[in-house]
């Protein structure tokens, strides 16, 4: 199986994220759900319906992307410098617009 060199820097941000999200979810209480931006995980936004919305209105596929299992546990906002120019700038900026609208 062939990795590319995205899907293999984020497989390991992924992995070094992970343990630190799964310890700050221990010893937090719950919470109330928060506004959705682009530092939420990717996963958390296509796990909701509205969100998932706003995805594949600015990035189309994004969940059949072949590397998706890699980074899906990223935001956007890390994502984006590995994106090759596709998540730039003012596409986060509309994105996060769109987001921020979700009551």
């Amino acid at each position: 199986m062939k990795f590319s060199p995205l899907a293999a820097l984020c497989l390991a941000v992924a992995g070094l994220a992970a343990p630190a999200a799964a310890l700050a979810q221990s010893e937090a209480p719950a919470a109330p759900a928060a506004a959705f931006t682009i530092d939420t995980p990717i996963e958390a936004l296509m796990a909701d319906e509205r969100a998932k919305a706003v995805l594949t209105k600015h990035l189309p596929g994004i969940d059949q992307h072949p590397a998706y299992e890699q980074f899906k546990a990223l935001s956007l906002k890390a994502l984006a410098p590995f994106s090759q120019g596709l998540i730039s700038d003012e596409l986060l900026g509309k994105i996060d617009a769109d987001l921020t609208a979700i009551k």
